[in-house]
């Protein structure tokens, strides 16, 4: 899909940057219901929650920091 195409369809462009979110958190260490309310979640820093988890925060206490 082009550029000019995801500009006129911003609903997938969100959907594209939420999957790529799911992914990243998935792989950091987040199980797939966590990774998916944290990417859903805009506000939520994905560096940030990543970094959580490779600090050695567990999933339940970084997901309370977080949201």
């Amino acid at each position: 899909m082009s550029s000019a195409e995801l500009q006129d369809r911003p609903d997938v462009e969100i959907e594209l940057v939420e999957q790529w979110r799911i992914e990243s958190l998935s792989r950091a260490g987040y199980d797939p219901e966590s990774a998916t309310v944290l990417a859903a979640s805009h506000e939520v820093d994905l560096h940030f929650a990543i970094r959580l988890l490779e600090s050695g925060c567990p999933v339940d206490l970084a997901l309370q920091i977080l949201l």
